[in-house]
């Protein structure tokens, strides 16, 4: 998988960011090393995934018993990933996020052994709400006056008792018509002082990871592990994350560029990463509309070119599909195709 992942890249990036997940994967059955989860409340394994936020890829998936905690093994599974990703590219920068489920001591030490930037969740407690009470009253109180959703920052130095070393924190205060929200990340990167709001946003960005660990778990059945063996319903875990990498590089082959800032009546020097409010919104949904494969998730793939009324003629030389010219996919159908074709080499090796 890392091989493949390497392999994606046309020339080395300069900065990778990797996103550490963890989802519980329900078992039915009489799997060994499944045990009950008091949160989820079932019997369940809880499986690892490392993806890369710039490509969707899978780096690594890890399938653990159901009790264990989030951050079980992810410190070596960092070494070594690290590791291979430094011996092709000995100069990337490798940025790693995940929720408060890693946010522990041991996962800061060893990005920094590493060498790596990282933004880690954590969860609220009595002394980051009195340091960030000032600010959420403030951010109340100016939604009061003007009846727009506020968000206020605050960059603070911290250190849990357990905590061998103080740590930056970034706190977000938010107040809106829902009501109110606060919340936290730990982060080494640098500006996490000056922008912290850049910083803070970076981190939720994470949410797209969060959709394909959905995918893999959900559309590519990633959760009907239903072999006895651990080993067995590990190596099932594989076929599922190399289904979704298959999935993504497909998207990636056909997806059409995304529309112009000008041609959303934006001033055309404008950044497509700085589109903001409903113009950001607007953005994206015509995006998904003009290009809905290479957006689209597995069962739209599934939908529209898999499950497919067809014949099959099967000759001497060749077999033929014959697909209805009454079916209304069938423009993606050859799009899709057409842009594989591309990608084949012009000549098979001896």
């Amino acid at each position: 998988m890392v091989d493949l992942f390497l392999q994606s890249f046309d020339t080395p990036p300069l900065h990778i960011t990797l996103d550490l997940d963890a989802f519980d994967d329900p078992a039915h059955g009489d799997q060994q090393l499944i045990m009950f989860h008091g949160y989820y409340e079932q019997y369940q394994y809880l499986p690892i995934v490392i993806t890369c936020a710039e490509n969707d890829m899978v780096l690594l998936v890890g399938l653990r018993h159901g009790t264990c905690a989030a951050t079980l093994g992810a410190d070596n599974d960092l070494r070594s990933l690290v590791a291979r990703l430094r011996a092709v590219w000995p100069d990337v920068h490798i940025h790693v996020r995940a929720d408060s489920g890693f946010g522990v001591p041991m996962m800061y030490d060893v990005c920094q052994e590493l060498r790596l930037s990282y933004t880690f969740g954590i969860g609220m407690n009595s002394l980051l709400r009195e340091f960030s009470d000032d600010r959420l009253q403030q951010a109340v109180n100016d939604f009061e006056r003007t009846r727009v959703p506020q968000r206020l920052f605050l960059a603070v130095h911290y250190r849990a008792g357990s905590w061998t070393a103080f740590q930056p924190i970034v706190i977000k205060a938010e107040a809106h018509a829902q009501g109110t929200n606060r919340r936290a990340i730990v982060t080494n990167r640098p500006g996490w002082e000056a922008v912290p709001a850049a910083v803070y946003d970076a981190y939720a960005e994470r949410g797209e990871s969060e959709n394909r660990n959905k995918e893999l778990k959900r559309e590519l059945q990633a959760d009907r592990l239903s072999d006895h063996r651990f080993l067995a319903n590990f190596f099932r875990l594989y076929l599922h994350a190399a289904a979704l990498n298959l999935l993504v590089r497909l998207r990636h082959a056909v997806a059409l560029p995304p529309p112009t800032v000008a041609e959303m009546g934006l001033p055309a020097d404008l950044p497509t990463a700085a589109i903001a409010g409903p113009h950001r919104k607007r953005f994206f949904n015509q995006r998904r509309e003009r290009d809905p494969l290479g957006e689209g998730f597995a069962c739209t793939w599934r939908t529209r070119l898999i499950k497919v009324a067809a014949e099959i003629l099967t000759r001497a030389r060749r077999v033929i599909v014959r697909l209805s010219a009454s079916w209304p996919h069938l423009d993606q159908f050859m799009a899709v195709s057409r842009a594989i074709i591309r990608r084949l080499p012009t000549s098979l090796p001896p």
